[in-house]
């Protein structure tokens, strides 16, 4: 059986879906990846897979100019003659589903997140919605990663009752890869901010909380890239002015988790599950963060960090201190607690074993069925 795979970029499928391309790949599945960015092509050719470049502008927001972008997805499709397609991410959501209608493929999306242009009510909400019922129409299974952007298709109709739906546990984290590590024995506290430099991801908040808190004996470190230059004028100032250590986006969090004493995460943004809180629970580090769907199905208010309300500054304040006021003992232990939860909830085999299972249901239909001979989809 061949699968295609859509997504934006395949950055993000070697961090948090590289298990899940090999799983597929030692079933026995050859594997095409579709992708508009391509870094790490020569990990996944490794494997066996062959990777495809698709040229087009993803941060667009004009539904008119990305007919092109259903247009390639139709060619690429069209010559690639996939069993199976799986898709990633809005566009590759809404517009691979749209090709796979036409010709007539099954396809299975996968709901990373909402996205801003979805979260937020207006016209262009209205659009998005519209896209998503003509992307998801005839969708064989959609894969949430968690509760509440479930519920949101659901409620807009956007999952139909004949479409199966499947909740994953985010992308799952490897537990191999993140070991769980000694909690620091420093006499300074330092705190983790990791994340695209955008409001949306709380930094704002996170500049606050330096300002207040940072001193000889508190630090406070920033890793990841600028969205925009008014945030990397900001985090520069901050630079300047002692309160802040900026290192840049980076390829090996591990040293930075050794460190942290605790993670900061207030973000708000349209998320599907927080991968960087499961990687700092992961490595046994507490995590401070907000009362926002993939968000707080990784942390246990006071018992793997802080769950503070969305956007409230003060509260988060707050929380940051009655950290610092915690004994080592307690942080230690709240690290521990977050190492045993993702162990039980979020281990990226549940990923694999989830993928595995419907390829197989998938197979097994295809040949006990003349109409899904080829593995068609039919209409629904």
């Amino acid at each position: 059986m061949k699968i295609a795979i859509l997504i934006n970029d395949t950055t993000s499928l070697y961090n948090h879906r590289f298990e899940v391309i090999r799983g597929l790949v030692e079933t026995g599945y050859q594997i095409e990846i579709i992708t508009q960015e391509e870094h790490f092509s020569q990990e996944f050719i490794s494997l066996g897979c062959t990777v495809t470049l698709l040229i087009v502008n993803r941060h667009q927001k004009n539904p008119l100019n990305d007919l092109k972008v259903l247009y390639t997805y139709y060619k690429l499709l069209k010559a690639s003659k996939p069993d199976v397609v799986l898709t990633y991410n809005i566009k590759p959501n809404v517009y691979g589903g749209m090709a796979c209608q036409l010709l007539g493929l099954t396809y299975m999306p996968n709901i990373t997140g909402l996205g801003t242009a979805v979260e937020y009510p207006g016209m262009l909400q209205k659009i998005t919605v519209l896209l998503y019922k003509l992307g998801m129409r005839k969708a064989h299974t959609i894969f949430f990663q968690n509760t509440a952007n479930r519920a949101f298709f659901e409620e807009r109709g956007i999952l139909r009752k004949s479409t199966k739906a499947v909740l994953l546990p985010g992308s799952g984290v490897n537990l191999t890869k993140h070991l769980p590590m000694p909690y620091p024995n420093a006499q300074e506290t330092h705190f983790l901010f990791v994340a695209r430099i955008l409001k949306e991801k709380g930094i704002d908040m996170y500049l606050t909380a330096a300002k207040k808190f940072s001193g000889p004996k508190v630090k406070f470190h920033i890793c990841g890239p600028f969205d925009s230059s008014d945030y990397q004028t900001k985090v520069e100032q901050a630079v300047k002015d002692g309160f802040v250590l900026y290192h840049g986006q980076q390829k090996d969090m591990k040293p930075f988790f050794e460190q942290c004493a605790c993670l900061l995460h207030p973000s708000w943004y349209p998320e599907g599950m927080s991968n960087v809180l499961l990687e700092t629970a992961a490595s046994a580090r507490p995590a401070i963060t907000t009362n926002r769907a993939g968000c707080r199905e990784v942390v246990e208010d006071g018992k793997t960090g802080f769950i503070v309300p969305v956007q409230d500054e003060q509260a988060f304040l707050q929380a940051v201190e009655k950290f610092l006021d915690l004994p080592r003992e307690e942080r230690k232990q709240m690290g521990l607690n977050a190492r045993t939860k993702v162990e039980k909830e979020f281990d990226r085999q549940l990923v694999v074993d989830a993928y595995v299972k419907e390829l197989k249901v998938l197979s097994t239909s295809a040949h006990s069925s003349p109409a899904l001979q080829g593995v068609v989809c039919a209409d629904k």
